[in-house]
């Protein structure tokens, strides 16, 4: 059988597109996913262009490709995801082995795009952006184990002045409200017992609904809360995700929603960028400092328990001290867990490509370690706080560094290793159990598995893998 590898750059979206970019062409193609691109017919990168080093990453690896291409011309090499929408052509002319160049939007033409390169000899550039056809096109996603991510929205249209998203994915369009049910349901029925929900800004998710629909008293349009409320009713989805929120769209229904819905976990990941108003609106952000604080206080009104992740761009144009110090303050003041923060990096065609940007390359690289720094000490002191406590896991298959122990997930998206009866693992590996917190780590945790009480492990976990088992195709 041929094969494809594909390669993903960035964030959980273009994870989600490969796989559904592998869903597509072995549907279509016959192709089996390969691990190694010396072992394909077909490499795909899938590209990311928010940071400028994953975009040369990107061109770094096609000139190791070139090898490849070289010693076997029959091999297809094409370039996908946000850098191949941002430099279209210019992706051909600098790297002329390169057959396929394809966006976000247009993932789902690939069969044509193989058929056309194969027929012509000629390099194939699609990088429009169809609405919502992509999904349309794919046939049902895939799956092998308890947890999946659903795309529900492509694009945004917030147009912060840093960012290149909106040029590379579009402006914001939403799935249709029944096509994010039946998928979430199909999924269930396949086993999958959580839930990722994803899009650029998928708080801003939103879509009509048809004259059946408010008959039963429903609204004639649906937000992002009322699609959480329908997800979590979904028999077999026992907890939901979602990234990445904008904190323009969390409004008061979204936020009463974590305190109506036990689905969702308590873990949001709600990016702030910077803790300066001044910073926030040359950033174009449209909320302040106060406005922000807001929903951190009402989120955990509403969900005392909950963690928040943030993302954060240190050394924008114009950042001074003063506007560092506010970050750092708002930082001490919300308590967050586990984020990200970057050195600000000019991309071609934004607003802030053209600010005057004199701040050192050293200064930035002080203050980054500093709130990096604070960001550690917090998340750190968040995983403290679960030592010695049984936590409900989601077992996602071995662990990395030993596979003879499992890894798992936590509702607060903690990552826990741990140990099991080796000849429970296959069964464990199906859905949830509970784990003690035993040992607390910079960046995990380490636990042990906790037999059922009142009955055998082999008995519980008998029941339990019939419960869990997908019915027949």
């Amino acid at each position: 059988m041929k094969k494809v590898y594909i390669r993903t750059f960035g964030c959980q979206m273009n994870e989600y597109d490969s796989d559904r970019m592998a869903d597509l062409l072995a549907a279509t193609e016959g192709l089996e996913r390969a691990s190694h691109p010396e072992d394909a017919d077909l490499i795909l990168l899938n590209t990311c262009s928010v940071r400028e080093k994953a975009q040369e990453k990107v061109f770094s690896d096609l000139g190791t490709l070139r090898e490849l291409k070289n010693a076997r011309p029959d091999l297809l090499i094409g370039v996908g995801g946000c850098v191949a929408s941002q430099e279209g052509q210019a992706i051909v002319r600098r790297a002329p082995y390169v057959d396929l160049v394809f966006g976000p939007q247009t993932l789902h033409r690939l069969p044509d795009l193989i058929a056309a390169r194969r027929a012509s000899g000629q390099p194939q550039v699609d990088i429009r952006f169809p609405e919502i056809e992509k999904f349309d096109a794919l046939p049902p996603p895939r799956v092998s184990g308890p947890s999946a991510y659903v795309s529900i929205m492509e694009g945004c249209s917030k147009y912060c002045s840093f960012c290149v998203v909106p040029y590379t994915r579009g402006e914001e369009v939403s799935r249709p409200f029944d096509e994010v049910i039946a998928e979430v349901a199909g999924l269930a029925e396949a086993g999958v017992c959580e839930v990722t929900l994803l899009g650029q800004n998928v708080n801003a998710w939103h879509a009509p609904l048809d004259p059946a629909a408010q008959a039963l008293g429903l609204p004639a349009r649906a937000d992002f809360a009322l699609l959480l409320e329908h997800v979590a009713a979904i028999p077999g989805i026992e907890r939901i995700r979602f990234t990445t929120s904008h904190p323009r769209e969390f409004g008061q229904r979204l936020i009463d929603a974590y305190a109506r819905l036990p689905q969702l976990v308590p873990h949001v990941h709600l990016p702030v960028q910077s803790g300066s108003d001044r910073i926030l609106a040359a950033m174009k952000r449209g909320y302040t400092r106060l406005e922000y604080l807001s929903i951190i206080r009402r989120l955990r009104a509403a969900r005392p328990d909950i963690c928040i992740a943030s993302d954060f761009i240190v050394g924008f144009p114009g950042e001074t001290e003063a506007d560092f110090d506010a970050t750092l303050k708002l930082v001490s003041e919300v308590g967050f867990d586990a984020s990200y923060n970057f050195i600000y990096s000019a991309r071609p065609g934004t607003p802030a490509a053209s600010l005057s940007d004199d701040t050192p390359r050293e200064v930035k690289v002080e203050r980054q370690r500093r709130l990096q720094a604070l960001l550690d000490a917090q998340a750190s002191a968040i995983s403290a706080t679960m030592l010695d406590t049984v936590q409900r896991v989601l077992v996602e298959g071995p662990a990395r560094r030993d596979p003879g122990e499992l890894a798992g997930r936590t509702a607060n998206n903690r990552v826990v290793n741990f140990t099991a009866p080796p000849h429970l693992h296959a069964t464990l590996m199906r859905g949830y159990t509970q784990v003690r917190i035993t040992h607390v780590r910079a960046h995990s945790l380490r636990g042990e598995w906790i037999t059922p009480q009142s009955e055998s492990a082999d008995t519980a976990l008998h029941a339990l893998a019939a419960h869990r088992t997908p019915p027949a195709p």
